[in-house]
């Protein structure tokens, strides 16, 4: 399954789908990395990886809907199947989501529905939670409202700085989201309304193409 990622900056979740696609067997490739900023790292972690890479400008257009219909174009030219939002850091109209309905995945900093939107590392540390994480969800025309396909836990110590603890759930996005895109790329994946049920493999319906329940 080809994967169009979507990337604003550094790139380290782009990183881990790549190192991912290269390991034997792994049932989806990325086949282009699309970049709203011209200097974003995540654009020179593609091309070193010998995948294609694309700065569109959102000064070219003359609103978000414009845009993102490019975007659309630049993935449908290349048959992505999937979509990947890797720190992308702008909002997808319903255009765009619509285009791409249910083949649409975002990994988020924090145990969702906690925590959504910006900052989510400061918003744990602020609110005082003991427990914080990664989610894996589908993407909806709401911000960070999707249905959760994935989610991991990792602990709040008492001297966490939003560094400390942005590093530890780093951790968790870079092992769960492989695994998402992998399990979406085997056909293991349904929504049933807010849940997505994940097959085991091998049982009945695993990597069978996607259908309007199925992801």
């Amino acid at each position: 399954m080809g994967l169009g990622v979507l990337a604003s900056g550094r790139g380290s979740n782009l990183q881990a789908i790549l190192e991912a696609c290269a390991r034997p067997g792994f049932p989806a490739r990325v086949v282009v990395v699309v970049s709203d900023r011209e200097r974003a790292q995540a654009l020179d972690r593609a091309r070193a990886a010998g995948v294609e890479a694309r700065f569109v400008n959102p000064k070219d257009f003359p609103d978000r809907e414009a845009y993102d219909l490019a975007l659309v174009r630049e993935l449908e030219a290349r048959r992505a199947g999937l979509v990947c939002l890797a720190g992308f850091m702008r909002i997808l109209t319903a255009g765009f989501v619509r285009a791409y309905a249910g083949r649409i995945l975002n990994v988020h900093p924090s145990l969702l529905p906690a925590f959504p939107g910006l900052a989510a590392q400061r918003q744990a540390l602020e609110y005082g939670v003991k427990l914080a994480g990664a989610t894996v969800h589908v993407v909806d025309e709401g911000v960070d409202t999707g249905p959760v396909v994935l989610q991991s836990s990792v602990p709040v110590h008492p001297d966490d700085t939003e560094e400390s603890l942005s590093a530890r759930i780093l951790v968790e996005e870079h092992r769960l989201y492989p695994e998402a895109i992998r399990l979406f790329a085997e056909g293991r994946l349904t929504i049933s309304g807010r849940k997505v049920v994940v097959r085991a493999a091998g049982r009945p319906g695993a990597g069978a193409p996607a259908s309007e329940a199925s992801l």
